[in-house]
């Protein structure tokens, strides 16, 4: 197929240059995206609202149905497509797929790893699951979410497994690498993204290593210690803000080392992180906490996956921060990890791949 005619219905909060990003680069698939935001991507974008009784839970937790997706018609697509099993929006697309008769194929793309996830208990979420049983492809992001899948008793024929990728291009190493004690920690300012042990980790790296900084990317309910720490001198921690990829990627080509500490919470346990595949791709080494399955994103050894310990976490900074060599060698061991198997280009190939052989079965 030349030309796959794809409608996705976004999350109420979908974040950016992710999912619907890859799908509006797989190879032959034009892409009509339902969204409250403008999209990124070489695609057609629907403006949408949302139905949201309650606002308590975001992205795939969100009690959200979108308006509109009646409006659309079914003889226009090929594909419907959503993000989560459990997602609100994933059960308005298993309607639409009824409503056209079976003609429309239906795709879940999931990151879920939690074998007995909370929300399947509610009914509406529950409901969602149910209905995208007989989908035609769950693509899975992560191989933990193939196995949740299979735990919950999904069709394995119906399962295919593609990693991420970024921008190898965007996210690359510096020229010459920083010889900085720079810190960076790019996440949500949230407490299961555990910016506060690394802050607290920073006071004791500092002991150690007086000169080292800290640099946070990002925004959340947490911001407040960031900024309190950033307005006292002393810490020398700045605040960059939220930032676009390539401010990102500058940001880490002008660090030394990568840091996050995330803890699960009731519903969530860390998938993969993306942040993890930039800041390898930039060159740098990666130390965080042993959160979910995150391993499935951080090679350790030669990065380091710890315990959610202040001190542990502040030994490894201080190691990366003092041994240049190890840090080169390490650096580019992730980088030529990314290449091989996170790259861009070579991902939403084999994603597009992933719903051609549905379309040749």
């Amino acid at each position: 197929m030349t030309d796959r005619r794809m409608l996705w219905v976004s999350l109420p909060d979908q974040r950016p240059r992710r999912e619907l990003f890859w799908m509006s680069r797989m190879p032959g698939t034009r892409v009509t995206a339902l969204a409250a935001q403008e999209p990124v991507g070489d695609l057609t974008w629907v403006p949408s609202s949302y139905v949201r009784p309650v606002k308590r839970f975001i992205e795939a937790g969100a009690f959200a149905w979108v308006r509109g997706l009646g409006e659309q018609d079914p003889g226009d697509y090929d594909w419907v497509a959503s993000l989560e099993l459990c997602s609100l929006v994933t059960g308005q697309a298993s309607r639409f797929r009824r409503r056209s008769g079976g003609r429309v194929r239906q795709a879940v793309i999931t990151w879920e790893n939690l074998p007995d996830q909370p929300l399947y208990k509610v009914p509406p979420y529950r409901q969602a699951l149910n209905s995208c049983r007989d989908a035609d492809l769950l693509l899975c992001m992560v191989d933990a979410a193939r196995d949740h899948l299979l735990a919950n008793g999904f069709d394995d024929s119906r399962i295919q497994v593609v990693k991420p990728g970024v921008p190898t291009d965007i996210f690359h190493p510096a020229p010459r690498p920083s010889e900085e004690p720079v810190v960076a920690f790019v996440s949500p300012l949230a407490p299961n993204k555990g910016i506060d042990r690394v802050l607290e980790a920073m006071r004791i790296v500092q002991r150690t290593v007086p000169e080292a900084s800290l640099v946070v990317a990002g925004s959340g309910p947490l911001r407040h210690l960031v900024d309190e720490a950033a307005a006292d001198p002393a810490r020398r921690v700045r605040h960059a803000g939220a930032l676009d990829a390539h401010g990102v990627a500058d940001l880490l080509r002008g660090s030394a080392v990568f840091v996050t500490a995330p803890r699960p919470t009731w519903k969530w346990t860390e998938q993969l992180g993306l942040a993890y595949l930039e800041a390898q791709a930039c060159g740098l080494p990666v130390v965080t906490v042993r959160c979910g399955t995150n391993d499935e994103a951080v090679a350790a050894p030669p990065n380091d996956l710890l315990d959610d310990d202040a001190e542990a976490i502040a030994d490894r900074l201080v190691h990366w921060l003092t041994d240049r060599a190890d840090r080169a060698r390490v650096g580019a061991l992730n980088r030529e990890r990314m290449l091989a198997e996170h790259d861009l280009d070579t991902q939403v190939r084999r994603m597009g791949e992933a719903f051609a052989r549905v379309e040749r079965a």
